[in-house]
């Protein structure tokens, strides 16, 4: 988790108004219409809130509740035809470590679906190509008295490295499928440093030229210095699951059309983010995302509607009669 989830305290406010929410009174922490529209998408809902303290966790508790609750729902009406369902649950699900250790062939299912995702009606199955670059800077120290023409302060090639980067292709300007670079996390001293960016970008050539731009950033920065000061280290977490599912589109139909069934209108787009149908897409099994109900992930802000989990549950077992009738 990228924020406190330690002690967390949901809170429950039933027929909700579409007024602001005192989050914590004593911290004096609201979740405000102002700041957060979608809350008027929920007026007379259940809402599940945080304390203000902590994440809720929604991502991805929702997900196990409705694949629970649909199997048990399964469970209690032996009328209803289905095949073979199964269920896994991994832990690291945002850049798909957990799916590392997904065994597909042991798993033997035909297709999948994640249920990762936030508003009711969301069906992705495309998703960010996905590398993380490491910077290790090496400065050299020496008293700053006696310091001309001998130190090297890796603080200041941490921002030198910052600076090299496009200011407009960051999360917090771009959308859709638009790429970015997102600096996550910069740790420095005069002596050395680490800068750490997360790459990010749905169309691959475009990935790919992501790469070969922090390759080259560093190539500049070690020849101005005439030595290596800075070592890269760039690794893949995941692709496009797209590049896969475009050849299984049998399996996002079948979930548009259990939504359909049920008067949703399915919202189809591409996530901008991490889910595990992206690795085990690629391990072999057709794998796009349904909507798991929540909204502002990740943060105090967190919230989800339980008639969004209904629905979600209700999107699985439409999905299992679908199949049964296939």
């Amino acid at each position: 988790a990228d924020f406190n989830a330690e002690g967390i305290n949901p809170q429950i406010i039933e027929n909700y108004d579409g007024s602001d929410i005192v989050l914590n009174k004593e911290q004096n922490i609201v979740l405000k219409v102002e700041e957060f529209p979608n809350l008027k998408n929920y007026i007379s809902k259940t809402l599940i809130t945080t304390d203000g303290t902590t994440l809720l966790g929604s991502d991805d508790k929702s997900g196990i509740v409705e694949i629970i609750e649909a199997v048990k729902y399964l469970k209690e009406h032996p009328e209803i035809k289905h095949g073979d369902i199964k269920m896994a649950f991994g832990p690291d699900e945002e850049i798909g470590r957990g799916a590392d250790y997904f065994d597909v062939k042991e798993f033997a299912a035909d297709y999948a679906y994640t249920m990762d995702g936030g508003p009711v009606g969301e069906l992705e199955y495309e998703s960010f190509n996905a590398a993380q670059a490491t910077f290790k800077i090496k400065g050299v120290s020496v008293h700053p008295g006696t310091a001309k023409g001998k130190m090297i302060n890796a603080g200041l090639i941490a921002s030198e490295i910052i600076q090299m980067f496009p200011k407009d292709e960051v999360p917090e300007k771009t959308e859709g499928y638009e790429g970015f670079y997102y600096l996550v996390e910069t740790n420095t001293s005069c002596e050395s440093g680490e800068v750490v960016y997360i790459l990010r970008d749905h169309d691959k050539a475009k990935f790919l030229a992501k790469k070969e731009f922090v390759k080259e950033l560093v190539k500049k920065v070690n020849e101005k210095y005439g030595k290596e000061v800075v070592e890269l280290e760039l690794k893949d977490e995941y692709y496009n699951m797209g590049e896969i599912i475009k050849d299984h589109m049998y399996v996002v139909d079948i979930a548009k059309q259990a939504m359909e069934n049920l008067g949703i209108k399915p919202l189809i787009k591409a996530i901008r983010g991490g889910t595990d149908g992206s690795k085990i897409s690629f391990m072999g099994l057709p794998t796009p995302n349904i909507f798991a109900g929540g909204e502002n992930f990740h943060g105090k802000y967190e919230f989800v509607a339980l008639e969004s989990m209904e629905k979600a549950t209700d999107v699985i077992v439409e999905i299992a009669k679908l199949n049964a009738e296939r």
